[in-house]
């Protein structure tokens, strides 16, 4: 198993390019299988899960087509072949139940594992399931499969979610492009990506109306179209690497950045000290290593708050701080698990409940760690950025399911960063 190692006290120059979104590339491999027509989607990220929706769309008769390095995806769904998305694929991660409201939509029929993921918290499905039942399908779990049929084909209906969804409000609204009338969302997740998800599907010929906003109507069509649509870039990813720079000190410009999406995060980073340039689709993030790191309290919250899935990176940041930082995750209930691998480093961290405190100390230490989810992993490599001698991070798969070319994005700045193989020592 390949681990990853660097050496911190370097500081970062360059220019670093961020990548197509994985929480919309995921989604938007999913709605490929809502129409017949080829969908092609550039500025794709070359990442372990949108290889693992790959695996599964192949399964179910998707012909995939995608050359190495060339960030460019087609996808032709014309004629399905299964149905049954296997528990062997939806256990390597949550996004691929995602295909349910499509195959539902379209053929009226799916068996789909329950899924599996990361261990951040119970991020159950009932949401999901509940807005299909409304919408008239017949849902039935059984032996870990969610099976659901809706014959005569999906019909829109009013759903007001309970409390803010990603997962579900981007799965009910793929499904109700296919509905017969028209359904409603309320109190719907504004996230960036369910933006970029709508907007393909009206180029493919869906209608929704209220995109960015807590209500979306979609007024089902008979079938929708083939497109070309580019990936919005990862503001999650931006924001990791905003961090790397404001950890190591020096000068890095984002590119291929829309800087509204990660405003919460800048905001965070100015009042910790750090200077932030921002232009039409680029950030310059800048600091002296000698100027002290602020301490910053943080409360995640649903978009266009505080993300929750830049809480671990920016705890990091504070590990160094000048004063305490105090931290609440308010969306998952087991968003710590980078709090004591930090604290191997020397981080002075106390967790209770939901909340953590982070006391800034003088010096980090390089130590091994063992990275424990997909986003709060980078935690580590920041960490390792600011923390004298060599850290090394193990079970890096986790990086590897969000994070494309990590090292050599970082390397190419001059961080003293590398690859390790499973068979150096």
């Amino acid at each position: 198993m390949d681990r990853i190692a660097l050496v911190g006290g370097t500081q970062l120059k360059g220019s670093i390019p961020i990548s197509g979104a994985k929480n919309s590339a995921l989604k938007l491999q999913a709605a490929s299988l809502l129409t017949r027509e080829p969908l092609v989607l550039t500025n794709m990220p070359e990442l372990a899960d949108t290889r693992f929706m790959i695996e599964l769309l192949e399964q179910l008769g998707v012909t995939c087509f995608w050359p190495k390095g060339s960030g460019r995806l087609s996808m032709h769904a014309e004629d399905l072949t299964s149905t049954i998305a296997p528990y062997d694929l939806v256990r390597k991660m949550r996004a691929t139940f995602n295909v349910l409201g499509p195959l539902l939509a379209r053929v009226g029929h799916a068996t789909v594992s329950l899924p599996g993921g990361c261990a951040i918290g119970a991020r159950p499905v009932d949401l999901h399931l509940k807005a299909f039942e409304a919408m008239g399908a017949d849902i039935v779990i059984e032996g870990g499969y969610v099976k659901a049929a809706a014959l005569r084909g999906l019909k829109g209906a009013k759903i007001v979610f309970p409390f803010v969804s990603v997962g579900a409000t981007e799965h009910a609204m793929l499904a109700a492009t296919l509905a017969k009338g028209e359904t409603v969302l309320e109190n719907a997740a504004r996230e960036p990506e369910i933006g970029d998800i709508a907007n393909c599907l009206v180029a493919m010929g869906a209608k929704i109306e209220g995109i960015g906003t807590s209500t979306l109507r979609i007024q089902g069509v008979d079938e929708l179209k083939g497109t070309t649509w580019s990936v919005i870039p990862d503001r999650i990813e931006a924001g990791s690497y905003a961090c790397c720079i404001a950890a190591a000190g020096g000068e890095v410009t984002l590119t291929h950045v829309v800087p509204e999406t990660i405003s919460s995060l800048i905001d965070v980073l100015q009042r910790a000290g750090v200077e932030v340039e921002v232009g039409p689709d680029w950030v310059k993030i800048t600091r002296d290593p000698a100027t002290p790191i602020k301490p910053v309290d943080i409360d995640t919250q649903p978009y266009p708050g505080f993300p929750t899935d830049t809480q671990a990176q920016v705890m990091a940041l504070m590990t160094r701080a000048n004063g305490a930082s105090i931290f609440r995750e308010n969306i998952f209930e087991n968003r710590y698990m980078h709090a004591p691998e930090l604290r191997r480093l020397g981080a002075d961290i106390s967790v209770r409940g939901s909340e953590a405190v982070v006391r800034g100390v003088e010096t980090l230490r390089g130590a091994p760690v063992m990275a424990t989810d997909l986003r709060a992993s980078v935690s580590l490599i920041i960490a390792g950025l600011m923390a004298e001698g060599e850290t090394v991070i193990s079970r890096v798969y986790h990086l590897d399911r969000g994070f494309e070319r990590l090292e050599a994005k970082l390397s190419g700045c001059g961080a003293q960063i590398r690859r390790l193989s499973s068979s150096e020592e």
